[in-house]
Parts: C-alpha cells; sequence; structure tokens
C-alpha cells in the first residue's frame, strides 16, 4: 500500500494532530485497510494478530463517531485483560482528549466504587467482561446510549471463558449499533460470535510480512515432587542473566513459590489475579527492565504478558493441555530470538503430558524423560536430539540436578 496519512483516510484534523504528537504520522496496513470502512459506519470483521496496530484501527473511527455532547457511555470495547484494557486507555488518550471525550477503564482487581462513578461519566468505557457484569448488576452503569461496540482480541475472550458475561452484555446494547470485532483468527467459535452480533459486516484480513521466528528448545525433565524446586533453582542458575518466566497453576501457588525461591538465593516476583493493577505493572515492569530476572505467573495473568527479551519459560507445574502449552512456550523465542521451554514432569502427570508432547511433535524430547509408552518412544536407543544448538537432554529419566555455582538472580 501507499504511504497515506489518517487525514487521508478521512480522520478529521484535530485528532490527526493528536495522533502525530504520539508519533503515529502515518498509519499501519491494518489502519490503512479498517479506517474508511470503520468511519462510514459499518460493521467490520478484521482477523490481525497483536501488536499490528489494531488499537488505533479501531480506536480513531470509534472517538470520531462519538458526540462529546451525547449521553454516556457512548461506545463500549470489551477487551479479555486488565492489561489490554489498560494499554487501549493509554494509547487512545491522545486523540480521545483532543475531541474533548473521556475513556476510562474498567477491570477488577481496584476498587469497584471509583470505577462505577468514572465510567458513568466517560464516553467510552474499556472494560473487562467480568467487572462490567458487576456495574451493570449494581445499576451504576446503563448501555443503553452504546453506539459503538468493540470486541478486542475476541478469540482470547472465548479461550478464557468470558462467553457467557459477552453475550449478557451484548443483550444489553441497541439493536442498532456499530460493531467492530477484531480477532487473531475468524473461524470456529469466533466466526459463530460474529454471525451473531454483526449485521452485513466488511471483512478485512491483515497478515504481515512473516517475522523471523526464533527456535524454542523444548526440554522435559522428569522430577520428583519433593525435587522440583531444587530443579527450578539448579535451571535458574545455570542461566544466571536470563530473564525466566516460570508458570505454576494457582495464586496461591505463585506467592509461595516466590518465596521460596528467595530462600535458595533467587529473587522472583509473582503476577496473577488477586494482585492489584498496579502491583501487576510493578512486577512486569521490574521484569522487563531486569532488576528482577524471575517471574512466576499464572496462565490467566500471563495473557497480558509480551516481553521480548524472555529466554526461558519453566513450566514448574505442567500445563493443562496442548493449548496451555503453546501459549506459555509462546512467550519466548520472539522477534528472532531462540528460546527454551523447560517442563518438569512428575511420574503420574506423565501420561497427560506425553499427549501434549505428542500433539506437537515432541515424543523424542519427551522420551528421554523416561516415562513416554514404550510403543511411542523413538528409535534408537535414546539418542540425543539437539533442537536448537544447545543441551537438549531432558533429564533422561534422572530428576536430580547437577552442580554449578550458585549465583543470585536479581538486579544487574
Amino acid at each position: 500500500m501507499s504511504k497515506q496519512s489518517f487525514a487521508d483516510l478521512g480522520v478529521s484534523a484535530a485528532t490527526a494532530a493528536a495522533l502525530a504528537r504520539q508519533g503515529a504520522e502515518h498509519p499501519f496496513a491494518v489502519q490503512q485497510l479498517v479506517l474508511p470502512d470503520a468511519l462510514a459506519g459499518h460493521d467490520l470483521l478484521v482477523e490481525s494478530p497483536t501488536g499490528t496496530g489494531k488499537t488505533l484501527a479501531f480506536g480513531v473511527p470509534m472517538l470520531e463517531r462519538t458526540d462529546a455532547n451525547g449521553p454516556r457511555p457512548a461506545a463500549l470495547v470489551l477487551a479479555p485483560t486488565r492489561e489490554l484494557a489498560s494499554q487501549i486507555v493509554d494509547e487512545l488518550h491522545g486523540p480521545a482528549h483532543a475531541r474533548a471525550l473521556r475513556v476510562k477503564a474498567v477491570y477488577g482487581g481496584v476498587g469497584i466504587v471509583k470505577q462505577e462513578r468514572e465510567a458513568a461519566k466517560a464516553h467510552v468505557v474499556v472494560a473487562t467482561p467480568g467487572r462490567l457484569m458487576d456495574l451493570l448488576q449494581r445499576g451504576s452503569l446503563t448501555l443503553k446510549h452504546v453506539q459503538t461496540l468493540v470486541l478486542d482480541e475476541a478469540d482470547r475472550m472465548l479461550d478464557m471463558g468470558f462467553r457467557p458475561a459477552v453475550e449478557r452484555i451484548v443483550k444489553q446494547l441497541p439493536r442498532d449499533r456499530q460493531t467492530l470485532l477484531f480477532s487473531a483468527t475468524l473461524d470456529g467459535s469466533v466466526a459463530d460470535l460474529a454471525a451473531r452480533y454483526t449485521r452485513e459486516p466488511r471483512q478485512h484480513t491483515h497478515k504481515p510480512a512473516t517475522e523471523k521466528k526464533g527456535h524454542v528448545e523444548h526440554r522435559f525433565v522428569r522430577v520428583a515432587h519433593e525435587e522440583k524446586l531444587a530443579r527450578l533453582v539448579h535451571e535458574l542458575e545455570q542461566a544466571p542473566d536470563a530473564l525466566a518466566l516460570v508458570f505454576v497453576r494457582t495464586k496461591r501457588g505463585a506467592d509461595r513459590l516466590v518465596k521460596r525461591l528467595s530462600h535458595h538465593g533467587v529473587e522472583a516476583v509473582a503476577m496473577h489475579g488477586d494482585k492489584s493493577q498496579r502491583q501487576r505493572e510493578r512486577a512486569l515492569a521490574r521484569f522487563e527492565a531486569g532488576e528482577v530476572r524471575t517471574l512466576v505467573a499464572t496462565d490467566v495473568a500471563a495473557r497480558g504478558i509480551d516481553v521480548r527479551d524472555v529466554s526461558h519459560v519453566i513450566n514448574f507445574d505442567a500445563p493443562a493441555d496442548r493449548e496451555d502449552y503453546v501459549h506459555r512456550v509462546g512467550r519466548t523465542a520472539r522477534a528472532g530470538r531462540d528460546g527454551i521451554g523447560i517442563t518438569l514432569v512428575m511420574d503420574d502427570q506423565g501420561a497427560d503430558v506425553h499427549k501434549i508432547a505428542s500433539s506437537l511433535g515432541l515424543e523424542r524430547e519427551f522420551a528421554h524423560t523416561g516415562l513416554a509408552p514404550k510403543a511411542a518412544a523413538p528409535r534408537g536407543g535414546g539418542t540425543q536430539t539437539r533442537t536448537g544448538g544447545g543441551q537438549a537432554r531432558s533429564g533422561a529419566g534422572s530428576s536430580r540436578p547437577g552442580g554449578g555455582s550458585r549465583r543470585r538472580r536479581g538486579r544487574r
């Protein structure tokens, strides 16, 4: 596409100037695709991955079509996580201010009284489905004036179990509205959602040039329950300068693991749903900056994490299914960098984790645990596999960590 300005696409001078002040002088490809139809009031289905500029793709036309003097709220954005909701509000602050519009975020983990007061006065509400349902049930907010609905990262909202809440919310919206649905995929359950909530939508697919993908070395390590912590400490000490993201199943388990790691000289921070937004943002900021090099997180909390320099993902608690494994390990090997995914497997988890590994073509990597069914074990007498230039041996049935000097993982 030829280089265009936002004004060329029909954006007002005030909004275009505000975008320029925050460094957005020329629209990205997805914005060029979407803006004309969105500004014209059409319902849209947009397939585009995260990080391509979709916030302004829906945010600019939403703001342009919102009357500062009209009833509030006039627009609603549903997002799957509090981190994403906060990011959307931050990115829309400049153009919203230029049009005298208020944009407020609504999400759990903070006081609800202040949120309901601010949401009722906002022109645009950016909300996670659960907290928005809380406000609606309290009768502190009405959606009868909403003219624009945005479903951002619709696939993730469905994956996280928000469909019932989304359906209850949409029932409270005017039927005569504009709906903009953005998702990394438009098939399956997302297609069903789109068919129910949009009218004669125009569809756009934006697939950016494939970014060089880093190589992931997958390791599966057999451990006994009482040896899991020692093995984790060993893995962290083997790469003292790495940024390591450690996954656990529960919020309580995350906090407990941080304390246990501190007793072994490893500084870590926890990130989970019971943390306040400020606590989560501070933990992530310290991790991104390398001030703390180990972040312990639950699956839901990690949905908002996109740190390019994560070199190690360690599944301290084994993932529940294939999707969880892919999501977790996908936090490493970003932007062309290589990464390592390590999964600690106890004997009673062997069958379940083997199914996950097999579905991803990682039978050889898993076989070194000694937990694979004999019929599924690769031939060759357990020949070790190198998958990324580093040691790929996954324990060969042994769970005891090796030696190595201890080095505190913390501030550089």
